[in-house]
């Protein structure tokens, strides 16, 4: 569970003392979806800029330039991928034929190991699962609607996704992953979710300015350019559908459970990361979680130990 957040002043609406500190409080209101780094990127004199530190959001100091319309910032709880390594926290850089770019995600992806193998793309030291959306996106040679399409496409888990080029285009990938963009007079703010960008806008005495919400649904691409302009692309759904259809008869009370043994190796193969054994999974089932409780442990790592440890002492394991 991590935060996005951002801002596209394209009337130059505030000074950058004044995008600084709504960045700022922004970025503290994200904390409460994660502590662990806190990164933005943006472009200034005609260069793409990532500042980012594993440091929480009210200890990350940053000044936005003069020239700077478009930011994006991402707040992270370490998933996969040890935030001390600075390379593993968002954003993210990339390079395609446009020039470079910068992603940040928020969710969990279990197939990255298994894109870059039927992908054929490169090793990297970076460990972070969202690695491999910018990994994609170089392999396409280009960042637009189309391969930013083919990317979600391919990803399986939970995500939204930002990128931003170097004409200073947002590109907002919606999947399943919460997100709320507010269009004021001259300027876009966004956050993960409504409740974070309210308080934020609250705190900066900007709640009562007149503004709209962007609707963005589960499939859509927003784009908003450094002028303001927005345009509208999609992608294929039935990823989640299906997703969503399987919860249905794994959790469900009165439906039969078809694919246990499945969803097992599923979350052993993204469990491994944090040292999830079989016999770990079998000892939370035996105490009482089912197969999502226990995905939603892996979303949470500093929860995964203590849950086992009471399991152990409850069950006399060690």
């Amino acid at each position: 569970m991590c935060c996005l957040f951002g801002m596209v002043d394209y009337g130059n609406v505030w000074n950058p003392r004044e995008k600084t500190k709504i960045l700022s409080v922004m970025s503290q209101e994200c904390e409460v979806r994660g502590t662990d780094a806190t990164g933005i990127s943006y472009n200034s004199k005609g260069q793409m800029n990532v500042l980012k530190r594993p440091v929480p959001a009210h200890k990350f100091h940053f000044w936005i330039p003069k020239d700077t319309q478009v930011v994006m910032g991402h707040t992270r709880l370490t998933t996969q991928g040890d935030e001390k390594f600075n390379y593993n926290n968002h954003p993210f850089f990339g390079e395609c034929k446009q020039g470079i770019f910068t992603v940040a995600h928020n969710g969990v992806l279990h197939n990255d190991t298994r894109l870059r193998q039927t992908e054929h793309l490169p090793s990297t030291k970076i460990q972070t699962d969202s690695y491999i959306i910018v990994q994609l996106l170089e392999k396409y040679g280009t960042l637009n609607f189309d391969s930013l399409k083919q990317t979600a496409e391919k990803l399986e888990g939970s995500f939204t996704f930002t990128a931003l080029d170097k004409e200073s285009n947002l590109y907002i990938v919606k999947g399943d992953n919460p997100l709320c963009c507010y269009h004021f007079n001259g300027h876009y703010i966004y956050a993960s979710t409504k409740e974070i960008l309210r308080c934020a806008l609250g705190r900066l005495g900007m709640l009562d300015y007149q503004h709209s919400e962007i609707p963005i649904s589960c499939g859509d691409i927003l784009k908003i350019d450094a002028k303001g302009r927005t345009t509208l692309g999609h992608f294929d759904t039935s990823y989640f559908d299906w997703w969503n259809y399987r919860q249905y008869f794994t959790y469900h009370p009165y439906a039969t459970v078809l694919d246990d043994m499945d969803y097992e190796e599923e979350l052993l193969e993204y469990g491994k990361h944090l040292g999830l054994t079989r016999e770990d999974v079998h000892l939370l089932l035996q105490s009482g979680y089912d197969f999502y409780g226990i995905e939603e442990l892996l979303y949470y790592p500093s929860l995964l130990e203590p849950c086992l440890e009471e399991c152990r002492e409850a069950f006399s394991v060690y």
